[in-house]
């Protein structure tokens, strides 16, 4: 897997090459314990489906990009959308992205859309977290344990280098009382590009709380509520999430 130097930090990334130049590429930003590894098929079939360039990469502390320097702080998802993310894309020279997040990643890319000043064409927010829930906390909570008790551990070490790092710098600030402050709703009005939310109906992470602050505050909203389906749309409902996200590109 290649790598790029972002501001003194070695990150793995994959480009998928599309022939419809004309489209805007696509950035895709994992889920809070997420990878290149873990998406698995899905942007090969994202990129098949929408003929669009899709460029995906693991953020420092994940799959085989650089370890962290330290514990992470309230606010490491601001640094990554506001830090990263631009020093990225210009390394990558891809400009006006659509920014495809789940979970952490959907935060991420909603903060950079609203608070980078950069021009972006639109995103697409899946299982996103604008505040912190009860649900979310509960649902932490229950993961710090499956990680100690059960398999998670092992099957999360397939697609991390430090499976232990990785998953306890995310566990640990989630669940750190500064945490419960965390809140991004201020990013939305600002956000001028296109918004599609996915959001799970049976989501173990969020309520429809979550969509339904960005339907009252982001302009350009609009949204997929799927039934049957948990933290992860891409794998509880792919063909439903392929086939939205590729009206929706078009409709841009």
């Amino acid at each position: 897997m290649p790598h790029v130097n972002i501001r003194g930090v070695r990150l793995e990334f994959e480009r998928i090459v599309s022939s419809a130049s004309q489209r805007p590429t696509i950035v895709m930003l994992h889920e809070g314990l997420g990878s290149i590894a873990l998406w698995r098929d899905f942007p090969s079939r994202l990129a098949a489906a929408t003929g669009a360039t899709v460029v995906l990469y693991s953020r420092r502390g994940y799959g085989r990009s650089d370890a962290l320097a330290g514990p992470r702080a309230v606010d490491y998802m601001h640094k990554e959308a506001l830090q990263v993310l631009p020093s990225l894309l210009d390394e990558l020279q891809i400009e006006r992205p659509v920014l495809f997040g789940h979970s952490d990643g959907a935060s991420i890319a909603l903060i950079h859309a609203g608070g980078s000043g950069r021009s972006v064409a639109g995103v697409v927010a899946m299982a996103p977290h604008v505040m912190v829930e009860d649900l979310s906390v509960a649902s932490i909570t229950a993961a710090r344990e499956a990680f100690r008790s059960t398999g998670l551990r092992e099957r999360l070490s397939r697609y991390h280098r430090d499976v232990d790092a990785a998953f306890w710098s995310w566990n640990n600030i989630w669940l750190d009382r500064a945490f419960r402050n965390w809140n991004i709703e201020a990013f939305l009005p600002h956000i001028r590009c296109p918004i599609l939310a996915i959001q799970g109906l049976q989501d173990e992470y969020g309520t429809l709380e979550q969509v339904g602050a960005m339907s009252r505050q982001a302009p350009h909203f609009e949204q997929l509520l799927l039934n049957n389906c948990r933290h992860s749309p891409h794998r509880d409902q792919p063909e439903a999430v392929l086939e939205r996200v590729t009206s929706w590109l078009k409709d841009l």
